[in-house]
């Protein structure tokens, strides 16, 4: 009686291409669970065999090959060289971290308001005063504060890779924080203690669908504005901060999201309010943004070099532009980069933002800004 047996060439059975970092690329075909299988007699012939084998063999790489293509059309070749952005895992964070964030936080607060928003104790008054008396125009001062912050800002950022050689990157956030963050509130406070003053441009607040579009644009511009801010932990330096290079989520919209936010928001505002402080404010506000386009990108290639380049050519400034020419494929489950914690944390937040506009609005006048 002829004996058989199975001759069997193995196939990948984690055939969907990995995304993977530079360098480490593979699909490894060792790990077999699926195979073509060529049922042979002992009878056979070796030049059969081979020719079987062979045959068996071209299946399976067609196979693959066949896979790779599919995924390249549903991905930017399939991979990452940039960060997955928003990723959390709750099971890998710390309770001491997150109590060192709540402690670090206070903290924070407690001091900008004895030594920058407290009227009796802190500077703001006299800084808010000294800006003012440049001019008597409600819009000076407005476009003042703004450029004043966009120079400290945008000027430590620049500043960043040298300041962290020098102090290191937790104390170069020390210093970043503390001096941005009294001119950001003076710059918010001012505005909303002076945001009806001067020339009544248009009124079109009487318009009945326009609140709920304005408010729509606004909600949506808050997914664009805090994209970097996803690790809380580096922003408060219990975390090494890093720059980094994101990928996935809303950067495959845009580049720079945070400037298509702020433009959206003061598209917003200023069609609401409709006055000239409004404009000013505006104005200051996205040439500080368009500004943060070059730097942010120069400085993004200065860090990470080839994998920059990569992103950039992914990518687009214009929201959706890099879709539209075929540069950025979006994946089937694409919003499934949108399903993760730190979205959900800006929706909240959103929203909390907006039911607390009277509280907000009460405790600037109480600065008397």
């Amino acid at each position: 009686m002829a004996t058989s047996g199975l001759l069997s060439v193995p196939l990948c059975s984690q055939y969907r291409l990995l995304r993977l970092r530079p360098n480490s690329i593979h699909c490894n075909l060792s790990t077999v669970s699926s195979s073509f299988a060529v049922k042979v007699n002992a009878s056979t012939s070796t030049s059969s065999i081979n020719f079987l084998t062979f045959i068996a063999s071209q299946k399976r790489k067609a196979f693959v090959v066949r896979i790779a293509d599919t995924e390249a059309e549903e991905g930017e070749s399939s991979l990452l060289v940039g960060e997955n952005s928003a990723e959390f895992d709750l099971y890998k964070q710390k309770i001491s971290s997150w109590a060192y964030f709540t402690g670090i936080l206070g903290v924070v607060l407690y001091l900008l308001n004895v030594f920058w928003l407290d009227n009796e104790t802190g500077f703001g008054k006299p800084f808010i005063d000294a800006v003012s008396s440049f001019s008597g125009s409600p819009e000076v001062a407005m476009f003042l504060l703004t450029l004043i912050f966009a120079i400290v800002h945008s000027g430590l950022a620049s500043l960043r890779n040298k300041g962290e050689k020098l102090i290191g990157e937790r104390a170069f956030r020390v210093l970043f924080a503390g001096i941005s963050l009294p001119l950001a509130a003076s710059t918010i406070v001012y505005f909303i203690n002076h945001r009806y003053d001067g020339v009544q441009l248009w009124q079109l607040q009487s318009v009945p669908w326009l609140h709920e579009l304005l408010w729509l644009t606004n909600f949506i511009s808050f997914f664009f504005l805090y994209p970097s801010t996803f690790n809380l932990l580096e922003v408060a330096a219990v975390d090494k901060p890093k720059l980094h290079l994101w990928e996935t989520g809303i950067i495959r919209i845009t580049r720079h999201p945070q400037m298509v936010g702020q433009v959206m928001w003061c598209i917003a505002h200023t069609i609401w309010i409709g006055n000239s402080v409004a404009v000013a404010a505006s104005f200051g506000l996205i040439a500080h943004h368009l500004f943060g386009v070059w730097n942010g990108d120069r400085r993004l290639a200065e860090r990470h070099g080839k994998a920059f380049k990569t992103v950039k050519q992914r990518t687009s400034i214009l929201p959706f532009a890099a879709i539209l020419a075929g540069r950025q494929k979006l994946p089937r489950d694409y919003y499934k980069e949108f399903l993760r914690l730190p979205y959900l944390s800006i929706t909240l937040m959103t929203f909390g933002i907006y039911i607390a506009h009277p509280f907000m609005r009460a405790a600037s006048a109480g600065l008397h800004w």
